[in-house]
């Protein structure tokens, strides 16, 4: 049932300066407008590429409207055309955070002057990335609800806030160096290995930790955190992200792209190969003996490591489709070069139908879906693991950066959803273990308790987000939740706690 008020409310979204944050914040604002037809005004906000790309994309009756901010990336040592961290290499990726906050005298002009003038009033909430923190400020300038929107999961993100905050890491001396960690339970340790290469050799006048600090500080100061995961697939992490915060944590999600939208569609990109030329691959193997492999839109492994995998993948005896890019250190969008691949390599698993190399875009929602697949060997980025868990496909890890490391102790030691094959980008890759662990996975006796919890995840999360019938699922009742809060004005409480 609708929340009740007679006038049409406005929200406004802002999300961080990356795809992997633009799209849920995205399915969010569509979650809302497919719920609530006219009750609300949703506006998603960001800069001029990023809105052009999502325009193309988004449905006319999508119920969202899309506002751009202007952003000079230049000012910043960003390269012309450049507003996001999708567009620039790894060693500019800093300059895309400390550039995100030019853009608040523009979101205040928006919010305290346009919206005002355009509506009658101010908009009812303001939900912003926990990286663009800022946003309180404005908030509370204006008298409005906000809310942080971490785009993670709750045990990726209350570790990734706890360590930018403490920096427990500082004293380990090599990386399989053990270490506890602030707010967490003593018998919860990391490796230095499972650090961000952001968070390793930093320091507390680091202008890294000045900047995430400050984020993650005023996001515990919001009146809300809305959190891309359901309480029941985690438990213990909403449950520490609410404790650790001092926030009420409502887990709304999964906040997946519609079915009905490609990945192409969703990411506004140009797909490596046609969705239906990978479907008819597909279909022509067994179930369940496919193996995905994918590390998201901005990571590679190294050009060793590239042609250790290669090894590993081809020595496997599976079959595997492999969305390839340039290694680490080079232009992921340039030329792919034969020599960063074992000679004969793609042609000999190309021949056999055992291998499908993809490059840059693969049309990931279609293949995940596909009984053909039976793992996934992906960086265990959020949003990625959530794609492949709703489909009840096990995981193969290899974190490399953010919030991935931890997502992955929890995938593997926790849900037993994963194995964990490399870490980074540094260590050697024996292609004998590649085997191992692909065989493992996929095989039948480990491999077939994993896919029981990734069918048991499946469940969670199809029951989280059911719509049909009187009783709708744990997280669109909190969604709910969380907007009558925002309307009547009253003091949040969150669905985290234990």
């Amino acid at each position: 049932m609708a929340v009740g008020t007679d006038r049409r409310q406005h929200i406004v979204l802002l999300p961080f300066l990356a795809q992997g944050h633009i799209i849920p914040f995205l399915a969010l604002a569509r979650r809302i407008a497919q719920r609530h037809p006219g009750r609300f005004t949703l506006t998603l906000v960001s800069t001029p590429l990023n809105v052009r790309s999502l325009r193309s994309s988004l449905p006319p009756d999508s119920g969202v409207l899309l506002r751009e901010l202007p952003f000079r990336g230049a000012d910043h040592g960003l390269p012309p055309g450049a507003e996001g961290t999708d567009s620039v290499s790894h060693g500019l990726l800093f300059k895309v955070f400390q550039a995100s906050a030019s853009l608040r005298p523009e979101f205040e002009g928006l919010v305290a002057e346009d919206i005002p003038r355009e509506d009658g009033c101010p908009p009812i909430c303001i939900i912003a990335d926990v990286f663009m923190g800022w946003t309180v400020h404005v908030a509370r300038q204006l008298g409005v609800f906000h809310a942080a929107f971490s785009t993670c999961g709750g045990f990726g993100s209350a570790v990734y806030f706890a360590m930018w905050l403490h920096l427990p890491h500082r004293h380990a001396a090599s990386e399989e160096d053990e270490f506890g960690v602030p707010s967490f339970p003593e018998t919860f340790r990391l490796h230095l290995s499972q650090t961000s290469p952001a968070l390793k050799n930093v320091h507390d006048q680091d202008p890294r930790v000045i900047f995430f600090r400050e984020q993650i500080t005023l996001c515990c100061s919001s009146d809300a955190m809305l959190c891309n995961t359901a309480k029941a697939l985690e438990p213990t992490g909403t449950a520490l992200l609410q404790k650790n915060t001092g926030v009420p944590v409502f887990s709304i999600g999964p906040i997946l792209p519609p079915v009905t939208r490609s990945s192409a569609g969703r990411a506004g990109k140009v797909l490596g190969i046609a969705p239906e030329a990978c479907i008819e691959w597909l279909d022509a193997h067994p179930p369940r003996s496919v193996l995905y492999v994918s590390f998201g839109s901005q990571n590679s492994v190294s050009a060793q490591q590239m042609l250790q995998l290669a090894a590993g993948l081809e020595a496997s005896g599976r079959s595997f489709i492999w969305v390839i890019r340039p290694p680490f250190g080079f232009d992921l969008k340039g030329q792919f070069r034969a020599e960063w691949l074992p000679e004969g390599f793609e042609e000999r698993v190309r021949s056999s139908g055992r291998g499908l190399l993809v490059r840059d875009w693969a049309p990931q929602l279609e293949i995940l879906a596909h009984g053909s697949v039976g793992a996934f060997m992906s960086h265990c980025g959020w949003n990625s693991t959530l794609e492949s868990l709703a489909r009840g496909v096990p995981l193969i890890g290899w974190p490399m950066a953010a919030e991935q490391f931890y997502n992955v102790k929890m995938l593997e030691e926790e849900m037993g959803v994963c194995v964990e094959l490399a870490r980074g980008l540094v260590q050697e890759v024996d292609p004998a273990e590649v085997g191992r662990v692909v065989g493992m996975v996929m095989g039948e006796e480990k491999g077939k308790e994993m896919r029981r919890r990734a069918a048991e995840a499946a469940e969670v999360i199809r029951v989280a987000t059911r719509e049909e019938g009187a009783e709708k699922g744990p997280s669109l009742a909190a969604l709910e939740a969380f907007l009558e809060s925002v309307q009547k004005g009253t003091p949040a409480t969150g669905n985290a706690a234990a």
